[in-house]
């Protein structure tokens, strides 16, 4: 009895190996099959699409390498402006200080002159020299001067520093001038120091 099911185990497990053989054949001839025209033209399609993103991507590449190529190129043409801009602002400084300079050179050679005189009356006519080369070279700059006697007393241009009661004289009239303002444009440089009546 016992040969016997050792023999029923036997074919059981030669049943069982030859249905998994022809599994494995089954397979085998399924995956060796020509593939059909509905699986070629999936594979077209799919190989079409797959092309056309390449080339899509290739586009786009070459889009983003111009723009970061322009945004270099006007990164760099940017900070030559600003170098460029810097340099110019330094030379016109430069330039607007030696005008400056040039200009208060006149009134230091007629110092130079009255100093060498010993006469009263060369040495006063000397000092209305500077005086008037020194109005000239603020002239030449653009500042003028303003507060004298007699004009209308203005808060935003003059300082009043004393206060005079004068029937005889308008209300805020300068009486009396102790230091000209100067202004160069709408920029007040120095205020006016003066008297006002009333």
């Amino acid at each position: 009895m016992e040969n016997k099911s050792i023999e029923k185990e036997n074919d059981i497990n030669e049943t069982a190996e030859t249905e998994e053989t022809a599994e494995t054949v089954e397979v085998t001839e399924e995956e060796t099959k020509k593939p059909d025209k509905a699986d070629k033209k999936k594979v077209k399609e799919l190989e079409k699409k797959l092309s056309e993103c390449e080339g899509a991507l290739e586009e786009k590449v070459q889009e983003c390498d111009e723009t970061t190529d322009k945004y270099l190129r006007m990164m760099a043409e940017y900070d030559n402006f600003r170098k460029r801009s810097a340099k110019e602002k330094e030379g016109i400084y430069a330039d607007a200080y030696a005008d400056a300079l040039k200009s208060i050179l006149p009134i230091i050679d007629n110092l130079e002159k009255a100093a060498e005189y010993k006469d009263a009356e060369k040495v006063s006519k000397g000092v209305e020299m500077i005086l008037k080369s020194a109005s000239d070279a603020l002239g030449k700059m653009g500042v003028t001067s303003f507060g004298a006697k007699g004009e209308q007393f203005d808060p935003n241009r003059h300082n009043a520093v004393m206060h005079v009661e004068d029937e005889s004289l308008e209300d805020g009239v300068i009486v009396d001038v102790f230091q000209k303002g100067y202004a160069k444009g709408d920029k007040i440089l120095r205020y006016a120091m003066v008297t006002v009546a009333n």
